[in-house]
């Protein structure tokens, strides 16, 4: 076993220190959110189990009082079994809504590896509970709905968790095709859970809510040990997040690399005063982060983008079901098809855009021939065996790629736009006058050290050893945030930008 590993063992020490950090960090942050998918797919499989056609398998339902026989589980053995199924669907969906709006402002305060890890316990415990009311005998509504809202609420910790920890080691690069690549997550964690829970679903459909359950909480586990959340805490560099005026853009000095063999070397921008560096960062509010262009524009193709991907994702088993007339487990294994589109789709969208420059126009396009070909695979896509596995494909595609592109380089870009990752007019568009398309007061300003003096400033080949001496590890949270060392972004720029 030493043996066959040794070569790659070989291959990751020749990598620099940097790279094999944001590499492990990029794995781990993939994996972590694949589990999350992982545990909210089984419903979707399951859904077919809790409601047979008696009639259609021409069985009689036998120990109706536990629902264990051939036929439906009650309470879903009812004639509106569509409607309690929708409940909680929308049990787990609106508490998902509602718990990502307070889910960053606990991450802004939490330590990222505390927050992702904690969550992920958490919702493997709920997954596991819900398989557990299989076997518990468990037929009230009232339980499964419970369980999903408190899924729902405990796995809004994913999204913005993992985001932040890829944003503090990853800069500007190649973000289409390293965010398309690195958002298959979703559609990876999809495949997995239908065909884990494909599995044990005609036999005892409560393992296939245990395994995934129990799979996400070792997970959370694993990223409590290993992740890191800044690249200070290892002695390595922060990444190129925006060049300054009058020097190469960034993505000239990382060369083909992309983000993996970004240059660590930053500078100040020269027009910034003390004044305005030393200014604490004013957060944008809600309304003002809409009127940032763009953004109701993206807000509302992901919305469409997401209805459809979330309809597939709980329905489509139970469509493919009932029109196809298949076993749950040849439904759910039917449906990963869907999913292997949009990891297609979703690489594809990002190298479009990065070729042409077009975010905005990539996403139109796909979102427009994705409407007909939805309509077409309702009509001929259950003709053959063959056409629904095409379509299933090509509609995959066409709606997840724009649905990767947005939720990952877009939402990147958009960022960038408010000053956050560069200079406070970094990437801001311009009025014809020179003034910014948006009031000023809506961008990120810089952070800056007011209690550091301008003669300790120093150049950045000091940054390392500056860290390792004073052993700097991660900027705490509260009144002492970014006092007296700062960890990352135009904070590092500040505090050893050359003094000349």
């Amino acid at each position: 076993m030493k043996a066959a590993l040794a070569p790659g063992i070989r291959l990751l020490r020749a990598l620099p220190r940097d790279s094999r950090y944001r590499g492990l960090t990029l794995l781990l942050t993939f994996l972590c959110y694949v589990c999350y998918h992982l545990s909210r797919k089984p419903i979707s499989i399951v859904k077919s189990q809790l409601h047979l056609n008696c009639s259609a398998t021409g069985s009689e339902r036998r120990n109706a009082s536990n629902g264990t026989g051939d036929c439906s589980w009650a309470p879903f053995d009812q004639d509106n079994y569509k409607e309690l199924f929708g409940a909680l669907d929308n049990a787990f969906l609106v508490a998902y809504a509602i718990g990502m709006f307070i889910s960053g402002i606990f991450g802004e305060r939490l330590p990222l590896r505390y927050y992702l890890s904690g969550g992920m316990v958490l919702s493997g415990l709920f997954t596991v509970l819900f398989g557990l009311g299989y076997f518990w005998n468990v037929h009230v509504l009232w339980y499964f709905i419970i369980v999903q809202i408190c899924n729902g609420l405990v796995q809004t910790t994913g999204w913005p968790a993992v985001v932040a920890c890829v944003g503090n080691w990853f800069g500007k690069g190649r973000r289409g095709l390293i965010m398309g690549v690195w958002n298959s997550h979703t559609s990876v964690g999809n495949i997995l859970g239908s065909l884990i829970a494909g599995v044990w679903v005609s036999s005892a459909w409560g393992f296939s809510f245990v395994v995934p359950g129990a799979g996400i909480a070792a997970m959370g586990i694993v990223c409590f040990f290993f992740l890191v959340e800044h690249p200070e805490d290892v002695g390595c560099s922060p990444p190129l997040h925006h060049a300054a005026s009058g020097e190469k853009d960034a993505e000239g000095a990382m060369g083909d690399d992309g983000p993996l063999g970004a240059s660590s070397h930053t500078s100040l921008d020269r027009s910034e005063s003390p004044k305005e560096a030393a200014e604490e960062p004013e957060a944008i509010s809600f309304l003002g982060a809409l009127r940032i262009p763009g953004v109701v524009e993206f807000s509302f193709c992901l919305l469409f983008a997401k209805l459809v991907s979330y309809t597939f994702l709980y329905w489509l088993p139970l469509y493919i079901g009932n029109v196809a007339h298949f076993g749950a487990k040849e439904a759910g294994d039917l449906s990963t098809l869907f999913d292997v589109g949009g990891i297609l789709g979703g690489i594809l969208a990002g190298l479009i855009s990065d070729y042409t420059g077009g975010r905005a126009s990539t996403c139109c396009t796909m979102l427009v021939i994705a409407a007909p070909m939805l309509f077409l695979y309702n009509r001929i896509g259950q003709n053959s065996v063959g056409t629904s596995i095409a379509m299933l494909v090509v509609c995959g595609g066409l709606v997840n790629g724009p649905y990767a592109l947005i939720t990952t380089a877009v939402s990147a870009d958009l960022v960038r736009a408010t000053g956050r990752c560069g200079k406070a007019d970094g990437g801001v568009p311009k009025k014809p006058d020179g003034s910014p398309a948006f009031p000023t007061r809506l961008l990120l300003r810089p952070q800056g050290n007011a209690r550091e003096p301008p003669r300790q400033r120093q150049g950045p080949l000091h940054r390392l050893g500056h860290h390792r001496r004073h052993g700097v590890r991660r900027r705490r949270a509260g009144p002492a945030a970014g006092r007296p060392h700062l960890a990352h972004g135009l904070e590092q720029r500040l505090l050893h930008a050359d003094s000349r």
